[in-house]
């Protein structure tokens, strides 16, 4: 066992004639001694069921032992985030770039769902009700409210012009930086757009097999309080005990070896990079023979696991949302059709200073072309499984949360056995839970 001495030996007594190097490398130093969590080990509350869906009691939480289970990448038309980019090289008219290119993608998709003939400038004169279209933004760096709104236009239509937005005459709103609109109103002086409607978007492209238990656990995997792994080995021991069929470890920095892995990195990772979206991680050591099951994607990643479709991102979207937006009640499932209807992972804009962002890669790999079945967003905001727009949505939680333990969530996935059509499909998921570890 590696342990560093409580009391060590000063620097400036290492001989002159030995190696400093050598020093610094000891395996004496390596780790601090390390002491359980007092109040982890003491929680009283381990197997607790905290949220379920479905029909948990009647459900035997036990894989089929990897014979069924699948799991692939789902790239929809578009090549994967498979390995690290250079960053720190997009300049401004780059990020303009990209920026104009969601407006008009999402304003494509609002055109044809609301029948829309033509969008008008946001900045010229008019004294009849028109359709625009543009991105919410905010007037300076503090939160969103109702005196700091503007409309920014792309450049085709509104040559990227932005204008003061006022929405009181809007009954029912939802906006948050960054966030593309298609709004009704009127712009008497040219210098403030007064909407009267906002166009709620619905548009979701839902993929259209044998049962499979999906257990997820999501990182920081020690306390607080400190560098124990008791956590992931309670984690470990449950994964044991049930034999899920994939397990998917989201912010992770350990292996486990079962079946069938994956692992989702993290911003908070000090070992990776800190650009988002994050490429996989590589070089971790894995034997040849367990390649072809431990399956590392990026943050974030859309894979397929016995034909559902599963969208995972470590990337606290709903924290820092929430943070921004101003609307009404009822945040979780509003947050989520906000995600599910921009088709992004990441929507806000700008993004928070703790999440560097490569826009030409958030563009090319961080948006979806078709609905995930089942949407995994670990957050430190309140655990949910909820269903939004077709899609079962989850935060599980973290695995600790400060000194104590946290949640993990456990679920039971089956594509429905013959193809269904129409606009009530059946979900995927059978059967969940979150639980206390």
């Amino acid at each position: 066992q590696l342990t560093t001495p409580e009391h060590p030996v000063s620097k400036r007594k290492v001989g002159q004639g030995r190696s400093p190097l050598l020093h610094c490398i000891s395996p004496s130093i390596i780790s601090p001694s390390a002491t359980p969590s007092q109040k982890y080990s003491s929680r009283t509350n381990a197997g607790v069921v905290v949220a379920s869906y479905g029909q948990p009691h009647s459900t035997q939480w036990q894989g089929c032992q990897g014979r069924t289970a699948q799991v692939e990448r789902f790239t929809g038309g578009h090549d994967a985030l498979l390995k690290p980019y250079k960053h720190m090289f997009q300049g401004l008219h780059d990020i303009r770039e990209v920026l104009d290119q969601k407006i008009e993608d999402m304003g494509h998709f609002l055109k044809e769902a609301y029948n829309i003939e033509e969008f008008s400038s946001l900045t010229l004169p008019t004294q009849e009700s028109v359709t625009v279209l543009g991105q919410i933004c905010c007037d300076g760096n503090g939160k969103l409210n109702h005196q700091s709104l503007l409309l920014e236009g792309n450049v085709d239509i509104s040559a990227g012009l932005t204008v003061p937005l006022n929405i009181s005459d809007v009954n029912e709103y939802s906006l948050f930086p960054g966030q593309v609109v298609v709004m009704d109103g009127i712009n008497t002086s040219g210098q403030t757009f007064v909407a009267s409607k906002l166009y709620e978007s619905n548009n979701v492209f839902l993929w259209r097999a044998e049962a499979a238990m999906v257990l997820v656990g999501c990182g920081p995997y020690t306390t607080s309080d400190g560098i124990c792994y008791d956590p992931l080995l309670d984690l470990i021991a449950v994964i044991k005990r049930d034999r899920p069929d994939v397990c998917l470890l989201v912010c992770s920095c350990s292996l486990l070896f079962l079946k069938w892995l994956v692992f989702v990195p993290s911003l908070r990772d000090s070992f990776h990079n800190f650009v988002y979206p994050l490429p996989p991680y590589t070089d971790l050591g894995i034997p040849a023979q367990d390649t072809q099951r431990v399956h590392f994607v990026a943050e974030p990643s859309t894979i397929i696991i016995n034909g559902v479709v599963f969208g995972l991102s470590s990337t606290d979207v709903f924290f820092h949302m929430s943070s921004e937006e101003i609307a009404t009640p009822d945040r979780f499932t509003r947050l989520l059709k906000h995600i599910l209807t921009q088709h992004s992972y990441f929507p806000l804009y700008p993004p928070p200073e703790e999440v560097p962002v490569n826009y030409e890669h958030l563009q090319q790999f961080a948006t979806f072309s078709v609905t995930p079945d089942i949407l995994i967003l670990p957050s430190k905001l309140r655990h949910f499984m909820k269903e939004v727009l077709g899609c079962f949505c989850i935060n599980p939680g973290r695995l600790t949360k400060g000194h104590v333990g946290g949640n993990f969530a456990r679920l039971i996935v089956q594509r429905p056995p013959a193809p269904v059509t129409g606009e009530n499909l059946p979900l995927p998921c059978i059967s969940g839970e979150i639980v206390r570890i």
